[in-house]
């Protein structure tokens, strides 16, 4: 049975883990830890800091915001507990709380727990090489209308794994607001849409001479990064320290 810790359980990410893993006998949530509290009783124990959390489990699954990962990640170390990290919008000095952790126990961070994007992300380093001198590359993200964080961490996973395979490195351009000159091929266009219940769609444009490719990703429920965190937990739970990703996993 792997004992899971939820960090954000009574957001939308934590209530649709909730449900996927209930209907798991292999799993069991044995903590819930949010500043929110629900308004439904929860079938387990509940904490509103990590810091005051004196249960251990097998794992703990963080779907949560930015401002919390200081503490989660002290409990961690503490109590020698595997952490998945999908939170977004992770600051510099956040992604350096989470490398020294890393050192002391498992990690896994993923700015995306879809198994397709990892997939994509992967596409795109080997078709970039093809591209990169004669085609403009831009990317759209589309959220729904609650979304924090622009551009989505996903959009940026994406131009982060398409300068990775780039000769010469693309300059980010967010947006074009005010920009009146032409656009050059050492641009990198992201583009942001904000709206609805969109849960998520990710496009990565080439537009070359006389032809376009487009590669989309879309979501239609949150179960698809739900699933992927759960796969990340089963994953990470035996491995040794060190920092991990879904790149390491797919």
């Amino acid at each position: 049975m792997l004992k899971i810790i939820l960090h954000g359980c009574n957001g939308k990410m934590g209530k649709t883990l909730q449900e996927i893993i209930s209907q798991d006998p292999g799993m069991s949530i044995i903590a819930g830890i949010d500043l929110k509290i629900s308004e439904d009783p929860v079938p387990f124990r509940f904490f509103m800091s990590p810091l005051d959390c004196e249960i251990k489990a097998d794992v703990v699954i963080d779907f949560s915001h930015h401002d919390a990962i200081k503490d989660l990640l002290e409990y961690c170390v503490k109590t020698k507990v595997p952490v998945v990290i999908a939170t977004t919008a992770l600051s510099d000095d956040d992604l350096e709380l989470i490398w020294k952790a890393s050192q002391a126990i498992p990690v896994f961070h993923s700015a995306n727990m879809s198994l397709g994007i990892n997939v994509i992300s992967r596409m795109l380093k080997t078709a970039v090489p093809t591209f990169e001198e004669d085609y403009n590359i831009e990317i759209i993200e589309k959220h729904h209308s609650q979304k924090i964080d622009s551009p989505s961490g996903t959009a940026l996973l994406l131009a982060n794994s398409i300068n990775d395979a780039c000769k010469e490195k693309k300059e980010y351009l967010f947006g074009r607001h005010s920009k009146n000159d032409q656009c050059k091929i050492t641009e990198m266009g992201i583009h942001s849409i904000r709206g609805g219940t969109i849960p998520g769609e990710h496009t990565v444009l080439f537009a070359g001479p006389d032809e376009i490719i487009e590669i989309t990703h879309t979501v239609y429920s949150k179960k698809v990064f739900a699933r992927g965190a759960i796969k990340a937990a089963k994953f990470i739970v035996n491995k040794e320290c060190g920092l991990y990703s879904m790149e390491d996993m797919v």
